[in-house]
């Protein structure tokens, strides 16, 4: 299936401001500013000039807080944004407490510390970033996240997104998986299960490197449909099972 462009021209404009060109556009802002960020018990608030919140909204990294301040702007970063511009695109600083956590390690750490998962959801969400996916909450789907060809002005999301490991108790009974499954087939999205495989126990998840030793692996989960597989329908009884990767990004 196709994307589902929301309105007339969007794709168009989709095509004329690619999600990669913004987000170089937004590294090389934020960098020259060497604008920073402020952690706190789940997320991250950014204070930006309103060109880079513009910016930041382009493409798709955190959320506009309301604020009388006309000078500046605040962004509400989740760890896994405010890390992907920390760690990947070296743009921003973050800072605890009123000092500045130069080290990598130290961001991690702390990261990791409020949210044990948090290096095996890095890693699915950095992988799907560095395709140019576009990735929101998924909570109101009942997953992860969901993944977006541009926009979500412009498109309708393709993906409902779950995240798993192999040591994981997710998905280790039926109703796990016939839940979401209904739910994203009832709102047009495929549910995208991204597999990280890595060892999640040892010593090296206090470093950022270990991400290097994780990879990933992509399949998609369907309903099975009894009609579609019928002698007197089709020939071909094969599921219909694909992966994220085949598909051309924007």
């Amino acid at each position: 299936m196709g994307p589902r462009w929301k309105w007339k021209g969007a794709e168009a404009k989709a095509l004329a401001e690619p999600i990669s060109v913004s987000i170089s556009e937004l590294q090389l802002s934020l960098a020259k500013t060497e604008s920073s960020g402020t952690l706190s018990s789940c997320n991250v608030l950014l204070v930006v000039e309103p060109e880079q919140a513009e910016l930041l909204d382009r493409c798709c990294f955190g959320r506009l807080i309301l604020s009388v301040e006309k000078v500046k702007k605040w962004i509400q970063l989740s760890f896994e944004e405010a890390f992907f511009l920390f760690y990947s695109l070296k743009c921003i600083k973050i800072s605890l407490q009123g000092r500045c956590l130069e080290n990598e390690v130290d961001t991690w750490m702390y990261m990791k510390s409020k949210r044990p998962n948090f290096p095996m959801f890095y890693k699915a969400y950095s992988h799907l970033r560095s395709k140019n996916w576009v990735l929101r909450s998924g909570l109101q789907y009942g997953v992860d996240f969901v993944a977006y060809r541009h926009h979500p002005s412009l498109v309708h999301s393709d993906y409902s997104v779950f995240v798993q490991s192999g040591d994981s108790d997710r998905l280790r009974v039926w109703s796990d998986i016939h839940c979401p499954v209904r739910l994203s087939g009832s709102v047009a999205k495929t549910l995208l299960t991204l597999y990280v495989n890595g060892n999640f126990k040892g010593e090296d998840l206090n470093l950022p490197l270990c991400l290097e030793n994780f990879t990933v692996e992509e399949q998609t989960i369907s309903r099975w449909s009894p009609q579609l597989s019928r002698e007197d329908e089709t020939t071909n009884s094969k599921p219909n099972v694909t992966t994220v990767s085949n598909f051309k990004t924007l």
